[in-house]
């Protein structure tokens, strides 16, 4: 009977051992992302916010704020001199994504030389696209997606021949026109508020933590919780939902072969313990 206690106690050890979601605090196989995130303690500027967890190194953090910089050889002045309050937001867009650890559940494979993943339908926050296109909406454009259909010819990007500058207003009408249609889909639209819960900030004040972090698991739980059963519950209400470590499932064969019947009832109960979830 010894022994069978032992065996139910490391198997609720092991049923209680928090397992890693792999979709969250990740960086992308992209780049310049780093292969995990980590602390980077000189970030810079605009960047500094991921400082505690970040994808990104300090040098990338500082190419990220440069007009003609070394990172992708892009020029925001394409179509005339970029207003400081614009390039703003365009820095903060480069700094979370190639900073921020908390973009899993929105990487997706991509088809391109120099990167073998990207983000797709990351949900915005309202007030970061209206922001972003109310401060661009007066700057001029010649494309409406800005990641490819360049002319590289001299290195860097310019208008392709033929096209026009325009405003922003022009090529991008509305807030979900510029979020969605400047880099491919990469960013989602949606009517969530920063603090919701429910939609990625680019902006956000670090003393009072990342709140992208609870954005990430709230997603993580909503993507691999597609079943029918499991459309009213919630992240914290839906707890006893996990997976048995693979020690767990070597150990419960055991346990049931040792401890007898009616022994604390702990042999016939086991199917009682709550597995917790990450």
């Amino acid at each position: 009977m010894a022994v069978g206690q032992v065996l139910l106690v490391l198997l609720a050890a092991c049923a209680v051992l928090p397992v890693k979601d792999p979709l969250l605090n990740i960086c992308m196989d992209a780049k310049h992302h780093k292969t995990k995130p980590g602390p980077e303690d000189m970030l810079h500027d605009q960047c500094a916010p991921w400082k505690d967890n970040a994808c990104c190194t300090a040098n990338t953090s500082l190419e990220a704020h440069k007009d003609q910089s070394n990172l992708y050889n892009f020029n925001w002045n394409h179509c005339g001199l970029m207003p400081p309050k614009c390039k703003h937001h365009f820095i903060q867009d480069t700094c979370l994504y190639e900073c921020s650890p908390n973009l899993g559940p929105w990487i997706d494979q991509a088809d391109s030389s120099w990167r073998r993943e990207r983000i797709l339908h990351v949900p915005l926050c309202k007030e970061d696209c209206d922001e972003w296109w109310e401060d661009c909406k007066d700057y001029v454009t010649c494309k409406e997606n800005w990641h490819k259909g360049w002319n590289w010819a001299t290195g860097t990007n310019r208008c392709p021949w033929g096209s026009m500058c325009r405003p922003f207003s022009h090529v991008f009408p509305q807030p979900k026109d510029l979020c969605e249609k400047i880099w491919s889909n990469s960013y989602k639209y949606t009517t969530e508020h920063r603090g919701s819960g429910r939609c990625i900030q680019m902006w956000f004040d670090p003393a009072q933590g990342n709140p992208n972090v609870a954005v990430a698991k709230y997603y993580a739980w909503k993507k691999r919780s597609s079943s029918a059963q499991m459309e009213n519950a919630t992240p914290e209400t839906n707890e006893a939902v996990g997976v048995l470590s693979w020690p767990a499932l070597v150990l419960l064969p055991l346990a049931l072969l040792v401890v007898p019947e009616g022994a604390g009832g702990c042999g016939s109960q086991w199917m009682g313990v709550h597995v917790i979830a990450p």
